[in-house]
């Protein structure tokens, strides 16, 4: 197994993709804006990152693996790796793919930096609910750097109406049955980790398919499953978007009955970063109906998947749960104290709701209404909120019911390089109490 620390002494800088190093550097400083290393040159930061390496005992450098993989293009790629691969395709349950593309299709660059952002952004818009699509690039980005490059097959994602598969070359590291509880990370390609982790895409904690497995719990998905193919030497996830049907005993309907509080507290235990209003909506489902689920158990089960107004139709939902959302902004404050936790650890991360007025909440309202808008249509609304004060991170995630990540990642550090938005504390980028400003100056220019 080749490692990612690899030094390529025969392939410099003129081997790499400068668009993709560019789009790397600005989610880099977007991240990390007051980073020293925003002000290295090229081939100094790409060292410091670990795409670059020096042999210190002849002094020659080149590109390392790991920054083969992140900045070059398939065919510089392949003549070190001749089988590695990359491709998402899509269909509607029939034979034909309705949406295909590969690293070799010569379009765009092949590497796996950009390969994770095409399908981070096909994703987001196909999947309404912001915590799916968090899962779902949650995946992604573990089968990117926990592939085995010099294995056969390539990395493979497939859609289907029903399913997700994901599909890499390389058998894990840790036991099978571990995978979605282990809390210990074993890495196959540090480097990759590396590079990934400095935009805060990734940790190294191997808590990510720990969180997607609760998540799906939530949302009364089949439980995620991994097969390995040993003989073929791949790994495979598959994610089912269909609800779990089982037989429920008398002894399991008394305890549902006797215990519908404890279930509350349940889904709060889990990751708070993930309780959004979706998963609020369940819970209320739960104790509003207590008598009749308890009553028709599997019937309400099964409810979730074919009512027109289950948690899965995008455009019926938000509209459809207008009593909880919209009809009283306090009232929604109130029940909702603990929405959009940015990292779910402690209470300084809750939004203080007497920040939220009636008018901020109407700006906003398109945003929750429509959980697909145009970047331009919600960076508009990103604007015209700052207009009115300075926002927390996690104060936008609460208005726009969006995650924290997919606010930052998608809108506000394109707004911040684009100079229509400052920092509150522009040298203190960790500050605990750093907002996003509007900036004047962009409009007297």
């Amino acid at each position: 197994m080749l490692q990612d620390n690899l030094i390529l002494e025969h392939y410099g800088l003129n081997e790499l993709n400068f668009d993709t190093i560019k789009s790397y550097r600005d989610r880099f400083a977007e991240v990390k804006p007051a980073h020293p290393w925003n002000a290295l040159e090229t081939k100094e930061f790409l060292y410091k990152v670990g795409a670059w390496g020096k042999v210190r005992d002849t002094h020659k450098e080149g590109v390392t693996l790991a920054g083969l993989l992140l900045f070059s293009e398939e065919r510089i790629i392949t003549e070190v790796l001749p089988q590695y691969f990359l491709e998402y395709r899509e269909s509607k349950g029939n034979e034909e793919w309705t949406e295909r593309f590969t690293s070799q299709d010569g379009t765009w660059s092949g590497n796996i930096f950009d390969f994770y952002f095409h399908i981070h952004e096909i994703v987001r818009n196909s999947e309404p609910q912001p915590s799916i699509a968090s899962s779902l690039t949650e995946v992604l980005i573990n089968m990117l750097i926990h592939a085995d490059y010099n294995g056969e097959g390539g990395v493979i994602l497939e859609k289907q109406p029903s399913h997700y598969v994901f599909s890499n070359p390389g058998l894990l590291l840790v036991p099978t049955d571990s995978v979605f509880s282990n809390t210990v990370s074993q890495l196959r390609n540090p480097n990759i980790v590396k590079l990934f982790s400095l935009l805060g895409l990734c940790e190294r904690s191997g808590s990510g398919l720990k969180k997607v497995k609760q998540n799906w719990s939530l949302h009364h998905y089949k439980t995620p499953a991994i097969d390995q193919d040993v003989s073929m030497h791949r790994t495979v996830v598959m994610l089912s978007l269909s609800t779990q049907e089982r037989q429920v005993s008398s002894s399991e309907k008394d305890t549902y009955n006797t215990s519908i509080d404890d279930l509350g507290n349940n889904f709060k235990d889990v990751e708070k970063y993930q309780n959004t209003p979706e998963n609020d909506v369940e819970i209320d489902s739960y104790n509003k109906n207590e008598h009749s689920y308890n009553k028709e158990l599997i019937e309400e089960l099964k409810s979730y998947n074919n009512d027109v107004n289950s948690l899965n139709k995008e455009d019926n939902y938000y509209n459809n749960e207008s009593d909880l959302y919209n009809n009283d902004v306090n009232s929604y404050n109130n029940n909702h104290n603990s929405y959009n936790n940015e990292q779910g650890e402690n209470s300084s991360n809750l939004v203080n709701v007497e920040n939220i007025d009636t008018k901020l909440w109407d700006i906003a309202a398109l945003a929750r209404e429509k959980k697909r808008l145009s970047p331009n249509q919600m960076e508009h609304i990103i604007l015209e909120l700052c207009k009115e004060k300075p926002l927390m991170l996690k104060e936008f995630a609460y208005l726009l019911e969006r995650t924290p990540d997919g606010v930052r990642n998608n809108y506000l550090t394109k707004l911040l390089r684009k100079g229509q938005l400052q920092l509150k504390y522009p040298n203190q980028p960790n500050h605990p109490k750093q907002a996003y400003l509007f900036n004047k100056k962009d409009i007297e220019k």
